[in-house]
């Protein structure tokens, strides 16, 4: 039975997410770089050649609202513009010269980015992305519901 200084999953997912992205706008700002850490599967999927939301959220895994709210929130910004598809139900997103410019200096933070990543896995000895990769796998495999689902039919409440 889980007691009260206990964290569930989902708690300590957030929790660390929320300390990686902070950190990540901390930097940002200290570099003088107008930008969010939500912006980044964006850029990466931009940079990766998908070019749609549908594709974004395809590639990126995060839902089509959030991509959306995302991709609205950088047009504001002028990193991106939309524009015709042959397929008039959707439109192209592509990267404006100001967001090319910005794209320059991001890609030197994320390789340090990635280096802090190889560092803190050395530290935890853990690696930590091969963990969340393959908890991702299991969970699109057998969602969290079902295995809830599960272990009350089973009778280990």
């Amino acid at each position: 039975m889980q007691t009260s200084a206990q964290f569930g999953l989902g708690e300590l997912l957030r929790y660390v997410s929320e300390l990686v992205d902070g950190g990540a706008e901390q930097e940002y700002r200290a570099h003088k770089l107008d930008y969010r850490a939500r912006y980044t599967p964006v850029f990466r999927a931009l940079v990766a050649g998908v070019d749609t939301v549908a594709g974004i959220t395809a590639q990126s895994k995060l839902t089509q609202g959030a991509v959306s709210q995302t991709v609205g929130l950088m047009e504001n910004d002028k990193l991106v513009e939309r524009y015709a598809l042959d397929d008039a139900r959707q439109s192209g997103i592509r990267l404006t010269a100001k967001g090319k410019a910005l794209l320059k200096k991001l890609e030197k933070h994320w390789v340090i980015t990635f280096s802090a990543i190889e560092q803190l896995e050395k530290e935890i000895g853990h690696p930590l992305r091969q963990v969340l990769a393959k908890t991702a796998t299991a969970l699109e495999r057998r969602g969290f519901a079902e295995r809830l689902r599960r272990v009350r039919a089973e009778g280990r409440m």
